[in-house]
């Protein structure tokens, strides 16, 4: 087992080398960029921006009031940059980092992130660890929650719907399942937010937070009840669509081991059915399922909560990320990639130990990586 982890944690070093720099080359030809969305500040109708670019970690407004002398030669790579002092424009190429060649810049990227420094965030007065950490507890909560909340829906429906394959039952909770999974799950938040949160209909749930405005001043009891009414919607949302494939995986997996001889062995016996069940069937069907936890939950972590987040304006990674992207704070975009990249390739790694442990049968020794 030990030969296997070191060969798994080799391998994730040029995966992650190989996300970064697909990324890192994609960015380069992106148009815009945080010097661009300066300028355009700047030089726009956002009177506030003179301030944002000075709190950033150098004075510019008297830069950008001046005029280049010179004609600006350093300012015809930007858009709207023509008139503005070309000692600007290298102040602002300074600050970004984009005074030194591509290939400096992503080999300094890597050199910090192997090392967890994460620098700081282009437009906000703090460092992207710290600002990741601040937004974490929101998606590990959504994360979390939907996580549970799927495994307690799908164990027992996909155990029942094994048990009574081609009834009605099955036919119907299958049309079901295969609708949810059909809707996605940001249409369905706006369906919500419509009938439930102040849309068209009632106004039975919060559309913001996860906590009410005088959450300070509530007692534990009214805590939890005010937390979980702010989740109640973003979290159907979220587990209308996840739960259909647990659902169906169980189901699947559940009627292979049934259809196996020592079942039948087990019945000839005179062993009662939900003994079969529970005994002998439980345990091996479940391996795939339990064994999927890990990834199931950074799947939901990562993955299912960006929109699901903007859209209920819930301040966690998703959003954190969605804003990044929007803002062009490259250093927020690469170090949440990164992260993410690496918890994902991580996480591949616990789900196979989690199967070994689970079955001791399996070996992942006699395979090839």
């Amino acid at each position: 087992m030990l030969a296997y982890i070191v060969r798994r944690l080799a391998l994730m070093v040029p995966t992650i080398l190989g996300i970064m720099l697909v990324s890192f080359v994609v960015v380069q030809f992106a148009p815009g960029g945080p010097v661009e969305r300066v300028i355009a500040q700047l030089t726009g109708d956002d009177v506030s921006a003179t301030a944002r670019v000075s709190g950033g970690g150098g004075d510019f407004a008297g830069a950008a009031a001046a005029p280049g002398a010179g004609g600006g030669a350093d300012a015809s790579k930007y858009r709207g940059a023509q008139g503005l002092d070309p000692n600007f424009i290298k102040e602002l190429e300074k600050q970004f980092g984009f005074d030194k060649p591509p290939a400096e810049r992503f080999g300094l990227m890597i050199w910090n992130y192997a090392r967890f420094d994460f620098g700081r965030s282009y437009f906000r007065d703090i460092s992207v660890i710290d600002l990741i950490a601040e937004k974490l507890p929101v998606s590990i909560s959504l994360g979390l929650w939907m996580t549970l909340l799927t495994y307690a829906i799908s164990i027992p429906l996909g155990i029942s719907k094994a048990m009574r394959d081609g009834s009605r039952f099955d036919v119907w909770t299958s049309a079901v399942v295969i609708v949810g999974y059909a809707i996605p799950s940001f249409l369905f938040a706006i369906l919500l937010i419509i009938l439930f949160a102040g849309g068209s209909f009632l106004d039975w749930f919060p559309l913001r937070g996860l906590t009410s405005d005088n959450w300070a001043q509530m007692s534990w009891p009214q805590r939890i009840l005010d937390y979980g009414w702010h989740l109640v919607l973003p979290l159907t949302s979220m587990v209308l669509g996840a739960f259909a494939t647990m659902t169906l995986l169980t189901k699947n997996s559940f009627l292979e081991e049934i259809r196996k001889q020592y079942v039948t062995t087990a019945r000839m016996k005179g062993l009662p059915e939900r003994a079969v069940l529970y005994r002998h069937v439980f345990r091996n069907a479940m391996l795939i399922v339990i064994a999927g936890f890990p990834s199931a939950f950074i799947s939901a972590f990562f993955t299912g909560s960006l929109l699901i987040e903007t859209i209920f304006s819930l301040d966690g990674l998703g959003l954190l990320g969605f804003e990044s992207v929007l803002n062009r704070d490259y250093p927020v975009v690469f170090a949440t990639l990164y992260i993410f990249s690496l918890a994902g390739l991580l996480i591949g790694l616990v789900s196979d130990l989690t199967y070994m442990l689970v079955d001791p049968r399996i070996d992942f020794e006699t395979r090839e990586v």
